[in-house]
């Protein structure tokens, strides 16, 4: 997305593809996203004749919900991803994506990129509308996901 220096405030850019390497289905920009998490859970294992402690092997992942608030986009595509996934929840369309994140001095320099794999929209929130305010096209948008990877730039 070019002309994302001209959304400053729109820190983050968020591209969805279909499939690996595939073509650019949606993409976005927002001024937050939280939830780049992941979490393993240890197993925990007696060893016989081992009294001092137990052995910890490395146990299923699972990775936090991302959430994208105050977002922008150029046509409704976000939108119809959620309604499509949703609504018309035959196959539940899955991308993957980047998240970009710009350096606030340099909007066309990209720090760093997190690649998220299979995911999916679970919440779209809509800006409130009022005629006395200056909103976003995107209030809110929730995603999980099935990984989570970081590239420095």
């Amino acid at each position: 997305m070019a002309e994302h220096a001209e959304f400053i405030p729109f820190r983050f850019h968020v591209a969805l593809y279909d499939g690996e390497g595939g073509s650019l289905l949606c993409e976005g920009a927002f001024s937050e996203v939280s939830g780049l998490e992941a979490t393993m859970a240890p197993k925990a294992l007696k060893e016989g004749g081992r009294n001092w402690g137990e052995v910890q092997l490395a146990g299923p992942t699972t990775f936090a919900p991302i959430v994208l608030k105050r977002g922008i986009t150029a046509v409704a595509d976000l939108w119809r991803w959620f309604d499509v996934s949703t609504r018309q929840s035959n196959h539940a369309l899955r991308m993957n994506g980047t998240i970009d994140v710009f350096h606030p001095e340099k909007p066309d320099q990209p720090l760093l990129r997190w690649r998220i794999t299979n995911a999916l929209p679970t919440r779209f929130k809509g800006p409130d509308l009022s005629s006395t305010a200056n909103q976003v096209a995107i209030e809110e948008l929730q995603l999980v996901h099935e990984g989570l990877e970081l590239e420095r730039a």
